[in-house]
């Protein structure tokens, strides 16, 4: 468990530097943090960020700009509300003009 916890950690670490009104993906954070076939294990790291509000989970979307995580937000579109009050328009679940809000993180976490 250790080993987990300390994935998690890193993840939450690069999570936490995603810029406002930017996004990133669970396969960029997972090469960030130097596991890139981890991205699956981004995703249950996400899902277990929400007793941690300095962890920013809205901003992290899959490879195609897709709200995967969304189901994992209280409310019923509490993912896109949030998004959205950053100034990123979503359309059926999906980060419009996602290449100008992606955000890569620099492989040093």
């Amino acid at each position: 468990m250790a080993d987990s916890t300390n994935f998690f950690e890193r993840v939450y670490d690069v999570v936490r530097e995603i810029p406002f009104g930017k996004v990133t993906t669970y396969g960029a954070i997972a090469k960030a943090i130097g596991a890139p076939r981890s991205a699956r294990m981004v995703g249950y790291a996400m899902n277990a960020s929400h007793f941690d509000d300095s962890v920013p989970a809205h901003r992290v979307v899959n490879r195609v700009g897709m709200l995967s995580g969304k189901h994992h937000f209280d409310g019923t579109n509490l993912m896109q509300q949030l998004l959205e009050s950053e100034g990123i328009v979503v359309q059926n679940n999906q980060v419009q003009d996602f290449q100008s809000h992606l955000w890569i993180p620099p492989v040093e976490f």
